[in-house]
């Protein structure tokens, strides 16, 4: 199955601004009946056979962020447009996404990423761009699709708010 990453509307049914109620509901929605993970956690993430994992972040009554981490398989892929997120090297990933958009390197995180203005996060536990061996930093861990403003530092989310109506 693929899951198109649409910044910053969502992720198949889970859209985000959505109620906790309907995104649990559509969270579950994307289980695999015949293969439930002992993983899994109910209105917090799910993990489908082929290793992908499902994650959403509610506050607020109301849905904040999508993250969902690299399958095992080929069963399941994460797209942004054309670009399959954890089938691609991470260097590969983050070139081709600067054809889209601007990139961020996490000053604190070298093998981090964000895209501000799409509002996506990718994530490794460390890089090894050149170490196809080592999966865990050749290739992105997760990627995060958030709402406007999840990133803002607590002066940014005051100026957000001052500018809102």
């Amino acid at each position: 199955m693929d899951f198109d990453l649409a910044p910053p509307t969502g992720v198949g049914p889970l859209r985000i601004g959505m109620a906790r109620e309907a995104a649990n509901a559509a969270l579950d929605s994307l289980r695999d009946g015949s293969a439930i993970s002992d993983a899994d956690l109910p209105g917090q993430h799910i993990f489908r056979p082929s290793g992908l994992m499902i994650s959403i972040d509610c506050t607020r009554d109301a849905l904040q962020a999508i993250e969902l981490g690299r399958p095992l398989t080929q069963a399941d892929r994460v797209m942004f447009r054309d670009l399959d997120v954890f089938a691609l090297p991470a260097r590969v990933v983050i070139e081709r996404m600067r054809e889209y958009t601007v990139i961020d390197a996490d000053p604190d995180d070298p093998a981090s990423f964000t895209a501000p203005d799409l509002l996506l996060g990718f994530w490794r536990p460390f890089a090894a761009d050149d170490e196809p061996e080592e999966s865990q930093g050749h290739y992105f861990s997760s990627v995060l699709l958030a709402k406007p403003g999840y990133y803002d530092t607590p002066a940014q989310a005051a100026e957000r708010g001052a500018q809102s109506p």
